[in-house]
């Protein structure tokens, strides 16, 4: 039963966090909001929807092991999976201004979150200051977007185009898909959270391990599908961009928002292991992207032998 919730709970998850970004770009577009905008706050907060809700149920249920484990596994996940696979696909490559910048921020919110979290608490102001930095890199994308004129019809039909969404969309079909997330996230979490414990618990592991492997690899299927439609369509820039986005909001939103909820204890495994190899695969991308390093097939089968042993010790 505990493996049939969390499954099904990471099925609730994916697919409601899908209806609410559908229904929250439909919204925003009807009411006329420039699609970057739209893109730089709805969407990246939706998508980050199911790691939020499941840390913040986490926090709330004293199990802070999955609460951390969650985002610390994604982020390694993100880098050594996620881009890995795509890889083998078609070189990866990011190098413009953009993505320069993107990472400059997600080199600083590696460095807050890993300082607060080698204290070994990350407390309600720690929480307080990554919020901050989320915010900040918010307003930084806007502005750039803005002042770079993003947000003209092309965007905006990509952005209805990746995300399914319609300007015109009815409004009663926009209800149903926010309706349908708003519902299916929260309930979702509930049972991922359960069937992670009552596993942790029959195989006699951490809370902390469970989430770190199939909690975070539950939650970085929807980055790993983009990544690779993204290699497929050769957007390759689009593939790390989404992983440094994602890893941003997970360290900042994610993290800050449930140590807003109750402080989060960090488990020994993860300050002995855990939270190097996430720091390592950090810098990992500093010259694919600073350099304009390609990730080719041979990196991209490195950084996949890595996740596999890296589970491997984690389960051992």
């Amino acid at each position: 039963m505990d493996l049939f919730y969390l499954i099904i709970g990471l099925a609730l998850l994916v697919g409601a966090g899908d209806a609410l970004v559908r229904g929250a770009v439909g919204l925003s577009l009807r009411f006329g909001i420039p699609a970057f905008i739209v893109s730089a706050t709805v969407v990246a907060f939706g998508t980050s929807a199911p790691e939020l809700l499941i840390s913040v149920e986490a926090a709330l249920k004293g199990a802070p092991g999955i609460a951390l484990g969650n985002v610390v596994g994604s982020n390694i996940a993100n880098v050594l999976l996620v881009l890995s696979v795509p890889a083998i696909v078609a070189p990866l490559a990011a190098c413009s201004p953009d993505a320069h910048r993107n990472l400059y921020f997600m080199i600083g919110s590696t460095t807050v979150f890993s300082a607060l979290v080698l204290t070994g608490v990350v407390p309600l102001w720690g929480g307080a200051v990554l919020l901050a930095l989320a915010v900040a890199m918010v307003w930084d994308s806007v502005r750039q977007g803005l002042r770079a004129g993003v947000g003209d019809e092309d965007f905006a039909a990509d952005l209805k185009q990746a995300e399914s969404a319609d300007a015109e969309m009815a409004k009663w079909k926009i209800a149903r898909l926010l309706v349908i997330g708003m519902i299916g996230l929260p309930f979702g979490a509930h049972l991922l959270i359960e069937g992670a414990r009552g596993i942790a618990l029959s195989l006699g592991i951490s809370e902390s391990v469970v989430g770190l492997t199939l909690v975070a690899i539950g939650t970085s299927l929807p980055e790993l599908a983009t990544s690779i439609m993204a290699a497929l369509k050769r957007q390759t820039e689009v593939a790390i961009g989404n992983v440094i986005g994602s890893n941003i909001f997970n360290l900042t939103a994610i993290i800050g928002t449930a140590a807003i909820f109750a402080p989060l204890q960090v488990p020994a495994e993860i300050l002995a292991r855990d939270l190097w190899v996430m720091i390592g695969a950090s810098l990992a991308l500093i010259p694919i992207v600073l350099l304009c390093r390609p990730i080719g097939r041979i990196t991209g089968l490195f950084f996949l032998v890595a996740y596999v042993a890296y589970i491997y010790v984690a389960f051992v």
